[in-house]
């Protein structure tokens, strides 16, 4: 059911012709495979590596497919976004390659590596402070002032479309494979890449199984599918995945979500770090925390496939130097970390 009457929800159709949009500017990212990966796990393993799209993360596929889209005036009026980075990325990457203007309001604590990042693609950026201002209102307040558009991170029919071409390249790889996925992980904040993802897999592929992935205590698309409602995190919730702080999952992305998704797995911080450096040292990649909870999910929830083919998201690999030396040299970093049950 969708809960904005005024608002289409996308399909399986808007994600093809968003890839179509994005044909020749987004990075056709590879679809990894790894022998070791499958014989640890008792199956087939298969990687989507949008750590390699541009600004290092899929946030840019959304992006593009939104602004693309916008007219001549409203291109001069610029844009308006908020993001903990890397949507932020991939909005000042998206208008600096339309020739726009964009303002990102980012929290002060966010990675400095993504606050610089976005500053070095042209965005303006305005920093404010995640416990006592409300990201929204300022956002809101800035679109106003400019008669800019807002660029929601998730949120948003075209967004969706353009976060699910990662999906649509899956689905097309794997077909060429004559393979059939039967589990599907997608890292999940708002929800953007997993509705996006769901609609162009399930649409390939009906019988696949596809799953969020978030941090322990920020599992909110998890308790929600439970729940049958949207149900919020609770504010004091912390984790290193700054990539997945979303409040709750959008009205939008929960619509497309509960119809498709067949659940959810919640893994600690400290595996998610586990995964990183699992990730550096067998498979030579490079994953910020939120980049590696799908695989952390995969490893931690569901262990053995007993011969199923499995894919995940690699979504992200923007995170500072310091950190992820700390991660890959400390095998007890980041320290406490809430435990967590084998949930599912």
């Amino acid at each position: 059911m969708n809960p904005r009457a005024d608002v289409r929800l996308p399909d399986a159709n808007d994600v093809t012709a968003a890839a179509t949009r994005l044909a020749g500017v987004a990075v056709r990212t590879p679809l990894l495979h790894s022998p070791w990966l499958d014989a640890r796990l008792n199956g087939r393993v298969f990687l989507k590596a949008e750590i390699f799209q541009r600004t290092g993360s899929f946030k840019f596929r959304g992006a593009w497919n939104r602004l693309v889209q916008l007219d001549a005036a409203a291109r001069a009026r610029g844009v308006v976004a908020f993001s903990s980075g890397n949507h932020a990325q991939g909005v000042a990457e998206a208008a600096r390659l339309l020739g726009m203007a964009a303002t990102i309001v980012m929290p002060a604590d966010a990675p400095a590596i993504k606050i610089e990042n976005t500053r070095a693609l042209g965005a303006t950026v305005v920093l404010y402070d995640r416990l006592r201002e409300r990201r929204e209102e300022i956002a809101a307040r800035l679109a106003d002032e400019h008669g800019a558009t807002l660029v929601p991170a998730f949120d948003d029919p075209h967004i969706i479309a353009g976060q699910g071409t990662a999906g649509h390249e899956i689905a097309e790889d794997l077909a060429a494979l004559a393979l059939t996925p039967d589990l599907a992980i997608i890292c999940a904040g708002g929800g953007g890449l997993t509705a996006g993802c769901a609609l162009a897999l399930k649409s390939r592929f009906p019988t696949v199984d596809v799953y969020t992935a978030e941090p322990t205590g920020l599992d909110d698309h998890r308790r929600s599918f439970a729940a049958g409602a949207r149900v919020s995190n609770d504010a004091a919730s912390q984790s290193i995945c700054d990539a997945l702080l979303a409040p709750a999952p959008g009205e939008l992305t929960f619509a497309i979500t509960r119809e498709l998704c067949a659940g959810g797995y919640a893994v600690s911080d400290a595996e998610v770090a586990a995964t990183m450096r699992l990730a550096f040292a067998r498979l030579k990649l490079v994953l910020e925390p939120g980049g590696a909870v799908a695989l952390a999910a995969l490893l931690h929830r569901v262990g053995d496939l007993a011969g199923q083919c499995a894919v995940v998201t690699l979504s992200g690999g923007n995170i500072d130097a310091a950190m992820f030396a700390a991660c890959i040299t400390d095998p007890d970093w980041p320290g406490s970390a809430p435990a967590a049950g084998a949930v599912k």
